[in-house]
């Protein structure tokens, strides 16, 4: 069903099974079921959904469901999150390594995977036609005005993927899918970039301990800054327990040429990055929309976009997980 085009944009963060949470956020945001499906009054906004819709909590099949009717009707635009990407991986065989798959099936992959794997292991047909569409879903959205991406916009990473594929916004090619899971190559780099972040080596020895309990000893970095800041901790995007381990150690090196995003850009908005506390923009241009939903009693956060250049606190909209 074909829309006009929108007022505005809801652009709605990484979701993580909490179907209950979503229908909640939506309904706050104005949306109401409309034969099947979540609209908005007179089709007067659009939703926008940033990836990461499974995994973590029980529910990622009723939150499938909810997003691909809103994208089948024209209510909302999908994206494609790390969490989607190696769903495709996880399910997929490796063609050269029969009874293998291009996602390895170790223990870290499956009890990343777990909630999805159990909530599916009864319907292998909503499975498989989850991951299908998982791998329909484009990489980012830039709609002039407004550009959302998983991770981080960093133009030389899309040039690539846009160049292994039919539409620089389209589905995974199968050779860009097989090339993204091999460490080493530029599909590999580019892939990883988009979904899960620009990641440096943190200097002399450094690390942290991720939200898992892995020790880390690269960081996600605050790739929009376009100079370094003085400590390391104020380069890298992490949870405040997580960066506090790092002390006052300085920033050291070059700043990546990877790095930056100009000040009179289109907003961009990206999820992934699990902040906390109250919704905030990271710049006059750049906004997360991931505020840890994954986690009962964090927050689902969307931002309603109404074609301002600056991004502001007060349009950020958030219901409790």
């Amino acid at each position: 069903m074909a829309l006009r085009q929108p007022d505005g944009y809801d652009i709605i963060g990484d979701i993580h099974g909490q179907a209950g949470a979503l229908r909640r956020l939506l309904e706050r945001l104005g949306y109401r079921t409309d034969g099947g499906a979540y609209r908005y009054p007179g089709g007067r906004r659009q939703a926008i959904f940033i990836g990461d819709y499974i995994d973590r909590n029980p529910a990622g099949l009723e939150v499938v469901d909810i997003v691909r009717k809103m994208s089948d009707t024209g209510d909302a635009m999908a994206i494609m999150g790390n969490h989607e990407f190696n769903a495709v991986a996880y399910h997929t065989e490796d063609p050269d390594s029969r009874g293998t798959h291009l996602r390895p099936h170790t223990d870290k992959n499956e009890r990343q995977h777990k909630a999805f794997l159990e909530e599916t292991e009864s319907n292998p047909t909503a499975r498989a036609a989850a991951t299908r569409w998982f791998r329909s879903l484009p990489m980012w959205l830039d709609l002039g005005e407004v550009r959302v991406v998983h991770a981080s916009w960093v133009p030389r990473h899309k040039t690539y993927v846009a160049s292994q594929v039919q539409n620089p916004q389209a589905p995974l090619s199968e050779p860009l899918l097989f090339e993204a899971t091999c460490k080493g190559t530029e599909g590999h780099a580019a892939v990883e970039c988009l979904l899960k972040g620009l990641e440096v080596q943190l200097p002399d020895g450094a690390g942290y301990e991720d939200k898992d309990g892995t020790r880390r000893t690269n960081g996600r970095l605050r790739w929009w800054f376009n100079e370094p800041p003085r400590r390391l901790r104020d380069a890298l995007i992490a949870a405040p327990k997580m960066l506090n381990q790092l002390g006052d150690k300085p920033w050291t090196g070059p700043w990546p040429a990877d790095a930056g995003y100009p000040a009179d850009a289109a907003p961009v908005f990206i999820g992934h990055y699990w902040l906390t506390g109250e919704p905030q923009p990271l710049a006059r241009n750049v906004a997360c929309v991931d505020y840890s939903a994954a986690r009962t009693g964090q927050k689902l956060v969307a931002y309603r976009w109404d074609g301002e250049s600056t991004l502001e606190t007060a349009k950020f909209a958030s219901v409790p997980t």
